[in-house]
Protein backbone atom coordinates (compact mmCIF):
# COMPACT_ATOMS: atom_id res chain seq x y z
CA UNK A 1 0.00 0.00 0.00
CA UNK A 2 1.58 3.46 -1.11
CA UNK A 3 1.96 6.26 1.48
CA UNK A 4 0.24 9.59 2.02
CA UNK A 5 1.62 12.09 0.21
CA UNK A 6 4.07 13.58 2.67
CA UNK A 7 5.87 10.34 3.56
CA UNK A 8 7.27 9.09 0.07
CA UNK A 9 8.19 5.55 -0.93
CA UNK A 10 11.70 6.21 -2.92
CA UNK A 11 13.52 3.39 -4.59
CA UNK A 12 17.12 4.05 -5.30
CA UNK A 13 18.67 2.03 -7.73
CA UNK A 14 22.37 2.06 -7.05
CA UNK A 15 21.74 3.52 -3.34
CA UNK A 16 25.06 1.88 -1.81
CA UNK A 17 26.70 3.76 -4.34
CA UNK A 18 28.32 7.46 -3.11
CA UNK A 19 25.61 9.83 -4.31
CA UNK A 20 22.68 6.94 -3.70
CA UNK A 21 23.80 6.49 -0.37
CA UNK A 22 23.94 10.48 0.68
CA UNK A 23 20.48 10.35 -1.20
CA UNK A 24 19.02 7.59 1.43
CA UNK A 25 20.24 9.37 4.37
CA UNK A 26 18.71 12.39 3.15
CA UNK A 27 15.64 11.14 2.25
CA UNK A 28 15.04 8.99 5.81
CA UNK A 29 16.15 12.31 7.58
CA UNK A 30 12.95 13.52 5.98
CA UNK A 31 10.80 10.36 7.20
CA UNK A 32 10.35 8.82 3.69
CA UNK A 33 10.52 5.06 3.20
CA UNK A 34 13.62 4.28 1.12
CA UNK A 35 14.41 0.82 -0.51
CA UNK A 36 17.65 0.51 -2.23
CA UNK A 37 18.81 -2.13 -4.86
CA UNK A 38 22.56 -2.11 -5.52
CA UNK A 39 24.52 -5.46 -6.86
CA UNK A 40 27.86 -3.74 -4.82
CA UNK A 41 29.89 -3.50 -7.90
CA UNK A 42 31.27 -0.43 -7.51
CA UNK A 43 28.83 0.38 -4.53
CA UNK A 44 29.84 -0.88 -0.50
CA UNK A 45 27.74 -1.94 2.03
CA UNK A 46 30.10 0.12 4.27
CA UNK A 47 27.91 3.04 2.64
CA UNK A 48 24.72 2.21 4.01
CA UNK A 49 25.57 -0.14 6.97
CA UNK A 50 24.92 2.55 9.35
CA UNK A 51 21.33 2.55 7.74
CA UNK A 52 20.06 -0.64 8.73
CA UNK A 53 18.38 -0.14 12.14
CA UNK A 54 16.24 2.58 10.25
CA UNK A 55 12.84 0.83 10.06
CA UNK A 56 12.38 2.80 6.98
CA UNK A 57 15.42 1.49 4.96
CA UNK A 58 15.34 -1.50 3.23
CA UNK A 59 18.36 -3.40 0.99
CA UNK A 60 18.44 -5.39 -1.65
CA UNK A 61 21.56 -7.12 -3.14
CA UNK A 62 20.45 -7.65 -6.87
CA UNK A 63 21.35 -5.81 -10.06
CA UNK A 64 18.55 -3.41 -11.82
CA UNK A 65 18.55 -6.65 -14.41
CA UNK A 66 17.04 -8.98 -11.89
CA UNK A 67 13.30 -8.24 -12.89
CA UNK A 68 11.68 -9.90 -10.48
CA UNK A 69 13.35 -7.78 -7.59
CA UNK A 70 13.17 -4.69 -9.32
CA UNK A 71 9.71 -4.86 -10.52
CA UNK A 72 8.68 -5.99 -6.62
CA UNK A 73 10.31 -2.47 -4.96
CA UNK A 74 9.03 -0.84 -8.03
CA UNK A 75 5.70 -1.64 -7.05
CA UNK A 76 5.97 -0.59 -3.19
CA UNK A 77 7.91 2.74 -4.62
CA UNK A 78 6.04 6.11 -5.40
CA UNK A 79 9.47 7.90 -6.97
CA UNK A 80 12.32 5.84 -8.40
CA UNK A 81 15.47 7.67 -8.98
CA UNK A 82 17.87 5.71 -11.25
CA UNK A 83 21.66 6.17 -10.20
CA UNK A 84 22.90 2.71 -11.17
CA UNK A 85 24.98 2.69 -13.88
CA UNK A 86 28.85 1.54 -14.77
CA UNK A 87 31.23 5.13 -13.89
CA UNK A 88 34.41 6.33 -14.00
CA UNK A 89 36.81 6.91 -16.94
CA UNK A 90 38.96 3.81 -15.56
CA UNK A 91 36.88 1.44 -15.46
CA UNK A 92 34.87 2.16 -18.55
CA UNK A 93 37.87 1.68 -20.91
CA UNK A 94 38.53 -1.15 -19.82
CA UNK A 95 34.99 -2.36 -19.59
CA UNK A 96 33.21 -1.15 -22.43
CA UNK A 97 30.83 -4.15 -23.23
CA UNK A 98 29.59 -4.18 -19.38
CA UNK A 99 29.15 -0.48 -19.59
CA UNK A 100 27.01 -0.63 -22.23
CA UNK A 101 25.03 -3.11 -21.77
CA UNK A 102 24.37 -2.20 -18.26
CA UNK A 103 23.56 1.21 -18.78
CA UNK A 104 20.98 0.87 -21.73
CA UNK A 105 19.52 -2.32 -20.55
CA UNK A 106 19.15 -1.49 -16.82
CA UNK A 107 17.88 1.90 -17.49
CA UNK A 108 15.31 -0.18 -20.07
CA UNK A 109 14.37 -2.10 -17.24
CA UNK A 110 13.72 0.69 -14.86
CA UNK A 111 11.56 2.53 -16.91
CA UNK A 112 9.79 -0.75 -17.35
CA UNK A 113 8.90 -0.96 -14.07
CA UNK A 114 8.12 2.58 -13.30
CA UNK A 115 5.60 2.23 -16.21
CA UNK A 116 3.92 -0.78 -15.26
CA UNK A 117 3.74 1.02 -11.44
CA UNK A 118 3.02 4.45 -12.85
CA UNK A 119 5.92 5.80 -10.36
CA UNK A 120 7.53 8.75 -11.21
CA UNK A 121 11.11 7.92 -12.39
CA UNK A 122 14.25 10.44 -12.20
CA UNK A 123 16.79 9.16 -14.57
CA UNK A 124 20.65 10.14 -13.81
CA UNK A 125 22.91 11.30 -17.07
CA UNK A 126 26.15 13.19 -17.64
CA UNK A 127 27.88 15.98 -18.42
CA UNK A 128 29.96 13.51 -20.64
CA UNK A 129 26.97 13.59 -22.57
CA UNK A 130 28.20 17.35 -23.96
CA UNK A 131 31.22 15.24 -25.91
CA UNK A 132 33.58 17.79 -27.48
CA UNK A 133 31.63 20.84 -27.27
CA UNK A 134 33.39 23.72 -26.55
CA UNK A 135 30.65 26.48 -26.30
CA UNK A 136 30.50 27.23 -22.55
CA UNK A 137 28.47 27.22 -20.52
CA UNK A 138 27.13 24.06 -21.77
CA UNK A 139 23.22 24.12 -22.12
CA UNK A 140 20.56 21.15 -21.95
CA UNK A 141 19.25 21.84 -25.52
CA UNK A 142 22.82 21.82 -27.12
CA UNK A 143 24.03 20.16 -30.03
CA UNK A 144 26.50 17.46 -29.30
CA UNK A 145 29.70 16.28 -31.15
CA UNK A 146 31.28 13.15 -30.09
CA UNK A 147 34.57 10.95 -30.90
CA UNK A 148 34.59 7.92 -33.24
CA UNK A 149 33.09 4.57 -31.98
CA UNK A 150 36.66 2.98 -31.89
CA UNK A 151 37.36 5.29 -29.04
CA UNK A 152 35.72 3.11 -26.28
CA UNK A 153 36.07 6.46 -23.97
CA UNK A 154 32.71 7.92 -25.61
CA UNK A 155 30.63 4.52 -25.21
CA UNK A 156 29.57 5.90 -21.70
CA UNK A 157 28.10 9.27 -23.58
CA UNK A 158 26.78 7.11 -25.94
CA UNK A 159 24.68 5.27 -23.60
CA UNK A 160 23.69 7.64 -21.36
CA UNK A 161 22.37 9.11 -24.53
CA UNK A 162 20.22 6.66 -25.20
CA UNK A 163 18.92 6.90 -21.82
CA UNK A 164 17.72 10.01 -22.35
CA UNK A 165 16.25 9.74 -25.38
CA UNK A 166 14.41 6.06 -24.05
CA UNK A 167 12.85 7.84 -21.39
CA UNK A 168 12.20 10.78 -22.81
CA UNK A 169 10.42 8.56 -25.42
CA UNK A 170 8.51 6.72 -22.61
CA UNK A 171 7.45 10.58 -21.80
CA UNK A 172 5.75 10.94 -25.22
CA UNK A 173 3.78 7.64 -25.86
CA UNK A 174 3.48 6.41 -22.50
CA UNK A 175 2.70 9.74 -20.76
CA UNK A 176 5.37 8.68 -17.66
CA UNK A 177 6.21 10.76 -15.41
CA UNK A 178 10.12 11.11 -16.07
CA UNK A 179 12.76 13.48 -15.07
CA UNK A 180 16.19 13.99 -16.21
CA UNK A 181 19.38 15.49 -14.87
CA UNK A 182 22.91 15.60 -16.01
CA UNK A 183 25.83 15.69 -13.49
CA UNK A 184 28.69 17.33 -13.69
CA UNK A 185 31.49 16.06 -11.59
CA UNK A 186 29.63 15.52 -7.89
CA UNK A 187 32.35 15.06 -5.18
CA UNK A 188 32.21 14.24 -1.89
CA UNK A 189 32.80 11.64 1.52
CA UNK A 190 32.85 8.00 0.38
CA UNK A 191 33.42 8.67 -3.42
CA UNK A 192 36.35 5.91 -3.89
CA UNK A 193 39.68 7.18 -6.48
CA UNK A 194 39.61 3.78 -7.22
CA UNK A 195 38.18 4.24 -11.16
CA UNK A 196 39.77 7.62 -11.82
CA UNK A 197 37.83 9.89 -9.86
CA UNK A 198 40.62 12.49 -9.37
CA UNK A 199 40.00 14.31 -6.05
CA UNK A 200 39.66 11.03 -4.07
CA UNK A 201 42.80 10.03 -5.54
CA UNK A 202 44.79 13.19 -5.23
CA UNK A 203 43.58 13.57 -1.52
CA UNK A 204 44.50 9.32 -0.50
CA UNK A 205 47.85 10.10 -2.42
CA UNK A 206 49.02 13.28 -0.89
CA UNK A 207 47.82 11.90 2.79
CA UNK A 208 50.55 8.61 2.05
CA UNK A 209 52.80 11.49 0.57
CA UNK A 210 53.02 9.39 -2.53
CA UNK A 211 53.16 11.11 -6.00
CA UNK A 212 50.16 13.05 -7.07
CA UNK A 213 49.68 12.03 -10.31
CA UNK A 214 47.77 13.93 -12.99
CA UNK A 215 46.86 12.51 -16.06
CA UNK A 216 47.40 14.76 -19.28
CA UNK A 217 48.81 18.29 -19.34
CA UNK A 218 46.86 19.40 -16.29
CA UNK A 219 45.57 22.42 -18.54
CA UNK A 220 41.99 20.78 -18.27
CA UNK A 221 39.68 22.38 -16.55
CA UNK A 222 36.63 20.81 -14.51
CA UNK A 223 33.65 22.14 -12.13
CA UNK A 224 33.47 20.28 -8.90
CA UNK A 225 30.17 20.33 -6.84
CA UNK A 226 29.78 19.09 -3.33
CA UNK A 227 27.36 15.81 -3.27
CA UNK A 228 25.30 17.82 -0.28
CA UNK A 229 23.93 19.89 -2.90
CA UNK A 230 23.56 17.32 -5.49
CA UNK A 231 21.50 15.52 -2.82
CA UNK A 232 19.26 18.52 -2.39
CA UNK A 233 18.47 19.24 -6.45
CA UNK A 234 17.62 15.92 -7.15
CA UNK A 235 15.43 15.81 -3.96
CA UNK A 236 14.36 19.64 -5.06
CA UNK A 237 13.22 17.81 -8.95
CA UNK A 238 11.63 14.65 -7.39
CA UNK A 239 9.54 17.06 -5.54
CA UNK A 240 8.59 18.99 -8.02
CA UNK A 241 5.66 18.34 -10.34
CA UNK A 242 6.39 21.20 -13.10
CA UNK A 243 10.25 19.10 -13.76
CA UNK A 244 8.35 16.37 -15.46
CA UNK A 245 9.65 15.86 -18.93
CA UNK A 246 12.32 18.13 -18.99
CA UNK A 247 16.49 17.88 -18.47
CA UNK A 248 18.17 19.95 -15.76
CA UNK A 249 21.71 20.59 -15.45
CA UNK A 250 23.41 19.85 -11.89
CA UNK A 251 26.80 21.28 -10.80
CA UNK A 252 29.25 23.61 -10.05
CA UNK A 253 30.00 27.10 -11.84
CA UNK A 254 33.74 27.61 -10.33
CA UNK A 255 36.08 26.29 -12.30
CA UNK A 256 39.97 25.07 -11.34
CA UNK A 257 42.65 23.28 -13.91
CA UNK A 258 43.47 19.73 -12.60
CA UNK A 259 47.14 20.93 -12.02
CA UNK A 260 45.76 23.72 -10.15
CA UNK A 261 43.59 21.38 -7.79
CA UNK A 262 46.62 19.12 -7.53
CA UNK A 263 48.84 21.92 -6.17
CA UNK A 264 45.55 23.01 -3.56
CA UNK A 265 44.93 19.53 -2.53
CA UNK A 266 48.81 19.38 -1.70
CA UNK A 267 48.84 22.76 0.11
CA UNK A 268 45.54 22.03 2.50
CA UNK A 269 46.55 18.41 3.18
CA UNK A 270 50.33 19.59 3.79
CA UNK A 271 51.98 16.59 2.12
CA UNK A 272 55.53 16.61 0.82
CA UNK A 273 53.87 14.79 -2.31
CA UNK A 274 55.37 15.47 -5.91
CA UNK A 275 53.31 16.54 -8.17
CA UNK A 276 53.32 14.09 -11.43
CA UNK A 277 52.19 14.23 -14.74
CA UNK A 278 51.03 11.14 -16.74
CA UNK A 279 50.30 10.63 -20.57
CA UNK A 280 47.03 9.45 -21.11
CA UNK A 281 48.01 6.56 -22.97
CA UNK A 282 50.37 5.93 -19.59
CA UNK A 283 46.77 5.97 -17.75
CA UNK A 284 43.76 5.03 -19.70
CA UNK A 285 44.65 3.30 -23.62
CA UNK A 286 46.04 4.90 -26.81
CA UNK A 287 44.22 7.36 -28.37
CA UNK A 288 42.36 7.93 -25.43
CA UNK A 289 40.45 11.69 -25.57
CA UNK A 290 39.47 14.33 -22.98
CA UNK A 291 37.82 17.50 -23.12
CA UNK A 292 39.57 21.39 -22.27
CA UNK A 293 36.60 22.55 -20.25
CA UNK A 294 32.78 21.63 -19.03
CA UNK A 295 31.02 24.28 -17.69
CA UNK A 296 27.12 23.34 -16.65
CA UNK A 297 25.04 26.30 -17.68
CA UNK A 298 22.48 26.24 -14.61
CA UNK A 299 19.45 28.86 -15.12
CA UNK A 300 16.75 25.99 -15.69
CA UNK A 301 17.35 23.81 -12.29
CA UNK A 302 17.66 27.70 -10.67
CA UNK A 303 14.48 29.14 -12.10
CA UNK A 304 12.74 26.12 -11.43
CA UNK A 305 13.52 24.97 -8.18
CA UNK A 306 15.66 27.92 -6.58
CA UNK A 307 18.72 25.51 -6.74
CA UNK A 308 22.43 26.79 -6.84
CA UNK A 309 25.12 25.13 -4.98
CA UNK A 310 26.13 26.18 -1.61
CA UNK A 311 29.65 24.73 -0.96
CA UNK A 312 32.79 26.26 -2.15
CA UNK A 313 35.57 23.88 -4.05
CA UNK A 314 37.95 24.64 -0.97
CA UNK A 315 35.14 23.44 1.30
CA UNK A 316 34.45 20.47 -0.48
CA UNK A 317 38.38 19.91 -0.21
CA UNK A 318 38.56 20.12 3.87
CA UNK A 319 35.23 18.07 4.02
CA UNK A 320 36.96 14.92 1.99
CA UNK A 321 40.00 15.62 3.33
CA UNK A 322 39.02 15.14 6.85
CA UNK A 323 37.13 11.97 5.69
CA UNK A 324 40.21 10.17 4.19
CA UNK A 325 42.01 10.64 7.54
CA UNK A 326 39.58 9.48 9.48
CA UNK A 327 39.75 6.14 7.43
CA UNK A 328 43.27 5.77 8.71
CA UNK A 329 43.76 3.66 11.26
CA UNK A 330 40.20 2.03 11.47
Amino acid sequence: MRKNQNKKVFLITGGAGFIGSHLAEVLLKQDHRVLVIDNLSTGSIDNISHLFKNSNFHFARASITDKIVLDRLSSLSDIIIHLAAVVGVELIVKNTIHTIETNIIGTQEVLRSAHRYRCRVLIASSSEVYGKGNIMPFNEDDDVILGSTSKSRWAYAESKMIDESLSLAYKREHGLDVVLFRLFNTVGPRQTGQYGMVIPRFIQQAIKNDPITVFGDGTQMRCFCDVRDVVRAIIGLANNQKASGQLFNIGSQEEISIMELAERVKKRTGSKSQIQKISYSDAYADGFEDMLRRIPDIERIKSSIGWEPKYTLDEILDAIIAYEKSKIGR
